[in-house]
């Protein structure tokens, strides 16, 4: 899917800033953005997401788990066995931050180039 503006969409008008406040609620902050993109790959166990990303907590990485289901960004499948199993993956409404994830890789990208001193903080 590829967004475009619409004719009436004025950069800075009440509803342009509602909409981004409303996009960072749901998937901002340090970890959300970072937890779509390991999940843009395809299922993920907890474990793995864990390994994946060894400076969250695993408190912090439950809470953001929980409020990207409830949001209906990724589905949470409950496997009843021993030891449990629980796997992560987008839903298909959640498939639509890709787009998303890659306009902020680019823009990543860009700003690395231009402070090449931030890379790796």
């Amino acid at each position: 899917m590829i967004w475009t503006l619409k004719e009436s969409f004025v950069l800075g008008d009440q509803h342009f800033k509602e909409t981004v406040e409303l996009t960072l609620k749901v998937i901002g902050g340090k970890w959300k953005p970072v937890i779509l993109c390991h999940l843009t790959e395809g299922t993920h166990r907890f474990g793995e997401l864990k390994r994946e990303m060894p400076a969250i907590t695993q408190k912090m990485l439950t809470q953001q788990l929980r409020e990207l289901e409830e949001d209906a960004i990724i589905d949470r499948k409950v496997y009843v066995q021993v030891p449990p199993k629980v796997e992560y993956s987008l839903t298909e409404y959640g498939l639509t931050v890709k787009e998303l994830l890659n306009v902020m890789s680019q823009w990543g990208e860009q700003h690395q180039e231009r402070h090449p001193r931030e890379q790796g903080e």
